[in-house]
């Protein structure tokens, strides 16, 4: 009995939940609690729109009781949860001037301090499926005649548990690579073809760059670096203001002056940040501590 009359459907079908004005701003503290993105009313519908089939999966009658199920500690919905509600939109080589400056202002000039160190580090904070890392390897692997005797790594990382499983196999819709020219198609990846659809698996010699790591930017960070390079690209727009600065702090602090940050062509690092300057288009450079240091 819902709605004052009786449903000729389940009591759990998603048409007969309502996201209340009670339940929706629990919700959305939820989402910045785990995620940081902060949701105003316009994403309302958004929001009931993924987690309807969520509530449905579970047989939950009403947003309550979901609130209630990842509120419990021993259920585990959290993860689910932070799988549900984030965004993975990603292609190989998206916003490609990124991976052209990459190629030659990184790679092209290496510098004194890449061969003292003996090492390059990049970092793909929010790598979704994978094709921003695979990106990233297929540069690093053309360009393996630059980088002989330095230790280069990849570490991808992200929030969603669902989508870096899907990036670590390395399999892929052929359509994806119908941007990708045939001289990278053909070399990073087999095209592989069963009884009911045909798709791409990645090349080992990308894979073997890459390290996937499950990791929640609002919570701690394992690694030490430091990072010859960051890619934080359409992940900032979703936070608020105070988010970003600690965020961009926590950057700063695992690179040298110099290391690159690139961001999201619809980012910018103003009123956020004073320890990098832009560079490029969404690229920005590890200032030195002591030109914004003014202690």
């Amino acid at each position: 009995m819902l709605n004052g009359h009786h449903q000729s459907v389940s009591p759990y079908h998603c048409s007969a939940v309502v996201l209340s004005d009670d339940d929706f701003p629990k919700l959305c503290d939820l989402v910045r609690r785990y995620t940081g993105i902060a949701l105003s009313e316009m994403k309302r519908e958004m929001l009931y729109g993924r987690l309807i089939r969520r509530l449905d999966a579970l047989r939950l009658p009403s947003f309550s009781d979901y609130i209630q199920l990842i509120n419990d500690p021993h259920s585990g919905e959290v993860q689910e949860f932070i799988n549900t509600v984030t965004t993975n939109q990603t292609s190989f080589f998206r916003e490609m001037h990124h991976f052209e400056h990459l190629e030659q202002h990184l790679l092209q000039k290496i510098t004194s301090r890449f061969f003292a160190d003996q090492r390059l580090r990049i970092w793909s904070c929010a790598c979704s499926t994978g094709e921003e890392p695979y990106s990233i390897a297929m540069i690093l692997d053309e360009r393996r005649d630059c980088l002989t005797g330095i230790d280069v790594k990849v570490l991808a990382t992200d929030i969603d548990t669902a989508v870096l499983s899907a990036a670590a196999a390395g399999i892929y819709g052929s359509k994806s690579l119908d941007m990708l020219p045939h001289s990278r198609s053909s070399r990073y990846f087999e095209l592989i073809q069963d009884h009911t659809r045909q798709y791409v698996k990645v090349a080992p010699t990308l894979q073997e760059l890459i390290t996937f790591k499950q990791l929640n930017l609002m919570g701690d960070w394992p690694m030490k670096g430091p990072f010859d390079v960051i890619f934080c690209r359409n992940v900032i727009i979703y936070f608020d203001l105070p988010t970003r600065k600690r965020l961009f702090e926590r950057f700063a602090a695992l690179q040298r002056p110099g290391d690159l940050l690139y961001v999201g062509y619809s980012e910018n690092l103003n009123w956020v940040t004073d320890q990098y300057e832009r560079v490029g288009r969404a690229i920005y450079q590890r200032l030195d501590d002591r030109l914004y240091n003014h202690e």
